[in-house]
């Protein structure tokens, strides 16, 4: 075998390595849950928390494999962005004493009418994550990069590809989990746009279905959950949402 062939081999083995020993490792509170703590979880975001089923999902999926031992706090809201998420952190998120966070307000902070710059959103998810870290340097902070718009709301966000990158940058730069559900929604918006209206039915929020098939799976998976989903009240949920900006935005 010549040197430059097993060089390749080498490479493509340690790569390899590398992506399973990233797919294998447990999340903060996974290790927490297994060890037989109790674990409390807060998700914090704009109405793609607050109305979204994945919620009641991952609480699911936590009481498949850890009965009783982990709560989910939904404490997202409609029509908000990372201001806001600044503004009420201390009432939504600190006083609850969480173990774990979910954050995202990336989609509303692309917004044009809110008019919040790139940096400033970032400022704000940085404000957000040092003081969460600040009341308990324990806590594990999760970033988490949404679907992509259509129609209307594509149009009122533009730099909505931007925002989503300034997420990817902090979760690099701040060494915090990353679960980005963008690239599989971008797959299925290219290849069957009719399957995507269906999971995303009025262009910007998923449905049940939508969460249940694309959002909850790499939620657990990133987060090392092994669990089937279970019935989790979704058809309590809003599958469908109006598209009134004012409303749902």
């Amino acid at each position: 075998m010549s040197k430059s062939k097993f060089s390749v081999i080498l490479l493509t083995f340690c790569l390899f390595s590398s992506a399973l020993c990233h797919a294998l490792e447990k999340s903060r509170l996974v290790t927490n849950l297994e060890s037989g703590k109790q674990q409390t979880v807060i998700t914090y975001g704009t109405s793609l928390t607050a109305g979204g089923a994945w919620v009641r999902q991952l609480q699911a999926a936590l009481d498949s494999s850890y009965p009783g031992k982990a709560m989910v706090i939904n404490s997202g809201k409609f029509a908000i962005w990372s201001k806001w998420g600044v503004d009420n952190l201390d009432k939504r998120v600190i006083e609850k004493r969480p173990d774990t966070v979910l954050i995202e307000f990336a989609i509303n902070d692309a917004y044009l009418p809110y008019k919040v710059s790139i940096e400033q959103a970032r400022g704000n998810l940085e404000n957000m994550i040092n003081r969460i870290l600040k009341s308990n340097a324990e806590s594990e902070i999760v970033l988490m990069v949404m679907n992509p718009p259509i129609g209307v709301y594509l149009e009122s966000r533009p730099q909505i590809k931007a925002y989503y990158q300034m997420y990817r940058n902090v979760a690099k730069d701040r060494k915090l989990l990353l679960i980005d559900h963008y690239p599989k929604w971008e797959k299925i918006l290219n290849e069957d746009p009719d399957l995507f209206k269906k999971y995303v039915p009025d262009g910007i929020h998923p449905g049940a279905e939508g969460c249940k098939t694309v959002i909850t799976p790499e939620i657990t998976k990133a987060l090392g959950i092994r669990a089937e989903q279970k019935d989790s009240g979704d058809k309590k949920s809003l599958p469908i949402f109006t598209p009134d900006p004012d409303v749902w935005e």
